[in-house]
């Protein structure tokens, strides 16, 4: 053989051992090499043999799936590890997703793919991914009977409840499990350190007995087992945390214990370091160590942001900021420690970084839930910008500090509602019929769980797998086409709007400290405090809690008038202006208040058709936000098509007799579709909503509670309020004539999860429905005036005022019925605008016809007269 052959066989060999290797050897030793010498250059190679084998024509085979799975889990943990949080999501979740689709074995995905997706979704706020992932491993490790990983899902899963605001069920399982399950001493340990973790957030009157009582618990239990070193230096820090406020030389010695064991744990992610820092700049600030407590949020910035150089202004640049919560929380101790120092702007500055931090966070989830939870953050960093913007204001006097504060409150209004209406017409049909189906399979999961101790848990867990998969698959298209509608909020149109309706508008925030109130009128903006602290609340929950039941007005009357007259002027509510009508975007608990039935001036009358209420001044219209009545939709010209639905209930507990004359009034009225009995179905309701402009539902409805979603009822079944969010309506106006239609869990700023807001998701933008327990007779007789008013082509707004003082004129009526319980139970929220009908087009066009007939006429006449004079002439 001669040297070119032997040359040419040595390379053959080298390609058999090389580059012959299977796909499944050549990821592995990819892994194995990376996995030796990890590090972020090297994260590239591992993503290159990945897409090289993606990119591979050839069919894959379950054993290469594996090893792509693998990859992905090792990928995700080291970018993880290198402060790539959302990488690490990604890699996880397309682990999850191959496993899952092509329904691999041999392999823990729970302990190397779940739990730490399940625990990055807990940190990136995105709470219902969370519980979502944990709920399967769960269900997982049950199936199994693997204590261990049943032991560390409920850990997790208590976790994900306590940053989602859940800390009762977060409570209870812990609780449930130390009682029930056999655990080991550091199991127990974990479970106390947990407990009482959940204890402090609960905050019962000041009183953290429960939780230091728990973590002292913890503490010998933690020190036992080495490998929880790391929850052992949690347990102090929460110790740490309980006697900040109360005795801070307490508070330094727990930190101190904490930093000692921190410093001897191994190698610290990114994150976990600056968590470190971040508690240390806290406790300087408490300490009034400003300089020291700068120099270790400036560490939190360098060991967070790789490109970040201390400067001048300190704050790092927008731009390479990213969705990370210890990057926030660090930011908004910057503006802590800048107010500390003085300077306002410079804290709202930073709030700003931290506002876009937020904005980057709400791109990347997908459910409603998490979308709203992350929103308190928002909330209670506005409430300090608010502040700030008004104290800036009373030094300097120049109004665009109210303007900002004004839009930045107007940002934290119904944000994930408005979000979705903006975004909604981008979508692909695709995305829509996922949506649709993720949403179905909810649905399946909440009346499941409806069932509590009868509740199929197998249903619920493959009702989560499917719900999941298609969540992947749509962040997939999502990532693919990258939209966002982004509208600026235009305070000259809202002016002019507010002009040309001639109203008033005034916005409440309802913050945690105290009640802001924007008065926006005459091209100007006010901003009020109305009151601090808890005494805040007291009158408006002593007014709404008249609303309970019909009699707690007539048996009290005096005392109706008090508290009414009381929260008017508490709300600073006018009691005259130039303006005709007033629009209220309410906030927190005022969203459950009828304005309508406050009193502007006390009497001593007790005949409810003489007392003085605020709706004998204005005609009022309620809305979600300043923005969405400003961008609301025209109203359709043309004849009025109404859709009514009528169940009625007929010999049952639920029969609605006085729903006929509903019925009656509406035919006598309009022309529609009217479906009673047992036609007034879902499907009749979804089949011919198209194309009327206006929907009637005459039934019953639930405003549900904390478990236990609002709903409303049909002939044949009963529709969860989030099951609306699928139809598409482009009606001018609902009318959801039922009970507590406007009632559900109240999230602050966002509102009631309430069935008003399942037709808001649907697109209704103009709403009629009520905020308690409505009576079947006055409700029947409010929407015959309603509906006579709205024939005479009054807006919206005007006929619902219309209709409650004609209802209290009604001799007809007793004075018991008249009560606000009876008439102020309905609210409007929508435009101002007046509907133009077809009959005003044809009038125009019979009226300029006749004109012109005239005209020609004359013109003949005239003409006609000419020539004749001529040819008497001629003669």
């Amino acid at each position: 053989m001669n040297l070119h052959h032997l040359y040419g066989f040595i390379l053959l060999l080298l390609n058999l051992n090389v580059f012959g290797q299977s796909q499944e050897d050549k990821i592995y030793n990819a892994v194995d090499s990376f996995t030796a010498n990890p590090s972020v250059e090297a994260l590239q190679n591992l993503r290159s043999i990945e897409t090289d084998f993606w990119k591979s024509a050839k069919p894959k085979t379950k054993e290469e799936l594996l090893a792509i799975v693998i990859l992905n889990c090792n990928k995700a943990y080291y970018e993880n590890q290198f402060g790539q949080t959302l990488d690490a999501i990604k890699s996880y979740e397309k682990a999850w997703m191959i496993y899952q689709k092509n329904k691999l074995k041999n392999y823990d995905i729970t302990e190397f793919c779940l739990k730490p997706l399940g625990n990055l979704y807990t940190i990136l706020g995105d709470y219902k991914n969370a519980e979502n992932t944990i709920k399967q491993y769960y269900f997982i490790a049950n199936e199994e009977k693997n204590e261990k990983q049943k032991i560390a899902a409920i850990l997790n899963l208590s976790n994900v409840y306590q940053n989602s605001g859940k800390v009762q069920e977060a409570i209870e399982i812990i609780e449930k499990t130390l009682r029930s399950e056999k655990i080991t001493s550091s199991q127990k340990g974990l479970l106390l350190n947990n407990l009482g973790a959940n204890y402090l957030l609960r905050n019962i009157n000041e009183d953290f007995t429960e939780a230091e009582n728990a973590f002292l618990k913890a503490i010998p239990l933690l020190k036992k087992d080495k490998a929880l070193s790391e929850n052992l230096y949690n347990t102090y820090i929460n110790l740490y945390r309980i006697k900040l406020n109360f005795n801070l030389k307490d508070a330094t010695l727990y930190f101190a214990k904490a930093q000692a064991i921190f410093e001897t744990l191994p190698q610290q992610e990114p994150r976990k370091k600056a968590q470190f820092y971040l508690e240390k700049a806290f406790l300087l600030l408490k300490q009034n160590s400003l300089e020291e407590a700068q120099n270790e949020l400036t560490t939190v910035y360098k060991t967070l942001l790789p490109n970040y150089q201390s400067q001048k202004n300190i704050l790092p640049n927008e731009s390479s900021l990213y969705a990370e919560t210890v990057l926030l929380d660090a930011l908004d101790l910057q503006a802590e420690l800048y107010l500390s120092q003085n300077e306002p702007k410079n804290a709202l500055k930073s709030y700003t970084l931290s506002f876009y931090i937020e904005e980057l966070f709400q791109s990347l989830l997908i459910y409603e839930d998490s979308k709203i939870i992350t929103q308190i953050r928002n909330r209670n960093r506005t409430e300090k910008c608010l502040d700030i913007y008004k104290s800036l204001f009373d030094s300097e006097k120049k109004q665009s500090y109210i303007e900002d504060a004004f839009k930045l409150a107007e940002k934290t209004k119904s944000i994930v509602l408005k979000d979705h209406l903006k975004n909604v017409e981008l979508l692909s049909r695709e995305e829509k019929l996922i949506l649709q189906q993720m949403q179905n399979w909810n649905t399946i999961i909440l009346k499941e769980q409806q069932k509590q101790d009868l509740a199929d848990i197998s249903k619920i867990n493959e009702a989560i797998q499917k719900q999941n998969k298609l969540m992947l698959l749509l962040k997939s298209n999502e990532e693919k086409n990258n939209k966002k509608n982004q509208t600026s909020f235009d305070l000259q149109k809202l002016y002019a709007k507010l002009d040309k309706d001639d109203a008033v508008l005034y916005e409440y925030f309802m913050g945690y400290k105290a009640i802001h109130l924007f008065v926006v009128q005459n091209n100007k903006i006010q901003l009020k405090s109305i009151c601090i602290g808890h005494i805040c609340s007291e009158p408006i929950i002593r007014f709404i809690s008249f609303f309970d039941n019909p009699e707690n007005i007539v048996s009290n009357v005096g005392n109706y008038q008090k508290t009414a007259f009381f929260t008017h002027k508490k709300l600073l509510l006018p009691a005259k202006l130039d303006s005709k009508n007033l629009i209220i975007i309410p906030d927190g608990l005022l969203n459950f208040l009828p304005f309508e039935a406050l009193i502007t001036k006390e009497s001593k009358t007790t005949n409810f058709t003489k007392m003085h209420y605020l709706l004998d001044k204005f005609d009022i219209a309620y809305n979600n936000s300043a923005e969405l009545y400003l961008n609301a939709n025209t109203l359709s010209s043309g004849k009025r098509n109404i859709l009514g639905l009528f169940p009625v209930f007929g010999k049952t507990n639920y029969e609605l007799p006085f729903s006929k004359n509903e019925l009656q009034s509406l035919k006598h009225n309009f022309d529609g579709q009217f479906f009673e009995n047992e036609n007034a179905t879902f499907l009749n309701f979804k089949n011919n909503v198209t194309g009327k402009s206006i929907i009637h539902l005459s039934t019953h409805a639930s405003s549900g509670d904390f478990e236990i979603p609002a709903s409303i009822k049909f002939y044949d079944q009963e529709i969860l309020f989030s099951e609306l969010y699928n139809l598409q309506l482009n009606s001018d106006l609902v009318v959801l004539s039922a009970c507590e239609t406007g009632i559900g869990k109240l999230y602050k700023g966002e509102g009631a999860m309430s069935i008003a807001r399942g037709f808001q998701f649907a697109g209704a933008q103009n709403l009629l429905f009520s905020l308690w327990n409505v009576n079947d007779y006055t409700t029947s007789v409010f929407m015959d005036y309603f509906y006579k008013d709205l024939k005479h082509n009054s807006s919206f707004a005007n006929a619902a005022a219309n209709a409650k003082r004609k209802f209290l004129k009604d001799e007809n009526i007793p004075n018991a019925k008249k009560s606000p319980y009876y008439w102020s139970a309905f609210v409007y929220y929508g435009t101002l605008e007046k509907p133009e009908t077809q009959t005003n087009y044809i009038l125009y066009i019979i009226s300029f016809l006749g004109l012109i007939g005239l005209f020609l006429g004359f013109n003949h006449y005239r003409n006609g007269k000419s020539s004749r004079n001529s040819q008497k002439r001629e003669l």
